[in-house]
């Protein structure tokens, strides 16, 4: 009867472990409904960033690195960054910032 008890008992603890564990990681990952964010085309933004541009493959360089870690591109040839803040907040090394 006693150990009878004590199996029971360890059955119900490793159930709500395990509860809790699954619980945990599902917070960790995130939701599972949210839909996935689509790379955007880095080349044609980039590109359509950097045509006014008086050094344009340096532009085109920078702005891709820029837009591979953000996934965004402001609209239009200069400025509008707050459309993009991580692009925004990057910077060089003499704080200066990175993404044309």
């Amino acid at each position: 009867m006693a150990i009878s008890k004590a199996l029971l008992a360890s059955l119900l603890i490793s159930l709500l472990v395990n509860y809790q564990i699954s619980e945990a990681a599902k917070t960790i990952g995130g939701d599972d409904e949210s839909p996935p964010t689509q790379k955007i085309d880095c080349g044609a933004a980039c590109s359509a960033r950097c045509r006014l541009s008086s050094r344009p493959h340096l532009c085109k360089r920078a702005c891709g690195t820029c837009c591979a870690r953000c996934n965004c591109v402001p609209p239009g040839t200069y400025g509008n960054y707050e459309t993009c803040a991580c692009y925004a907040n990057m910077t060089t090394h003499g704080n200066k910032r990175k993404c044309p």
